[in-house]
């Protein structure tokens, strides 16, 4: 009995371990009897001397249910900013496209017809009326579509706006009008 536990001692923990968890081999310094019966034994003193420890399912659903309150408590804030921060980027998007507007004219005498369109800041228009000024591009990339993904709308010579064209967004829904996210966003409109 002596010479067993003497055996059992000098394994320490992770020899210990590597038996009572571990995958056994033939060959082993320890038979399989002698195992089961070392683990009857810690069953019946009902420890384990921290070996063979994990997670219990309890501890796992509380760690779950903490992670779902801290989600439910920060979600609603990330999506509130979500909406302002699409109007201010339309908002930006147009002042952009207007100050490129502005070059164009100072280049050409004009502003895009609307048959022209934004193409004519990014490319040499090929529909009347022609320019022999243009010195573009005037934009770095290609007319950009809104953050809802909807092209703007331009209209040139304007009719709401004294710059001589109307440069607006839709907003989230496409369409005039609205409300919120739906609201038009206008080049001739502050906030």
């Amino acid at each position: 009995m002596s010479v067993r536990r003497s055996r059992l001692r000098a394994l320490g923990r992770v020899g210990m371990a590597r038996y009572c968890c571990g995958p056994h081999h033939e060959g082993d310094a320890m038979t399989r009897s002698r195992v089961r019966s070392l683990r009857r034994k810690r069953e019946v003193r009902g420890t384990n001397d921290g070996m063979c420890e994990g997670f219990t399912l309890l501890e796992l659903l509380v760690v779950i249910v903490v992670i779902a309150v801290l989600a439910t408590l920060v979600a609603p804030n990330v999506f509130r900013h979500l909406g302002a921060a699409k109007d201010a980027t339309a908002r930006t998007q147009i002042e952009m496209l207007g100050a490129a507007l502005d070059a164009y004219r100072l280049d050409t005498g004009r502003y895009p017809s609307s048959e022209q369109g934004l193409d004519a800041l990014w490319s040499r228009p090929m529909r009347e009326p022609l320019s022999a000024n243009w010195k573009g591009p005037y934009l770095r990339k290609e007319v950009p579509a809104d953050p809802w993904d909807h092209a703007y709308v331009y209209r040139s010579p304007g009719t709401a706006s004294g710059t001589g064209y109307d440069l607006l967004s839709y907003g989230a829904d496409g369409k005039a009008g609205g409300e919120g996210d739906d609201a038009d966003i206008l080049s001739w409109k502050g906030k």
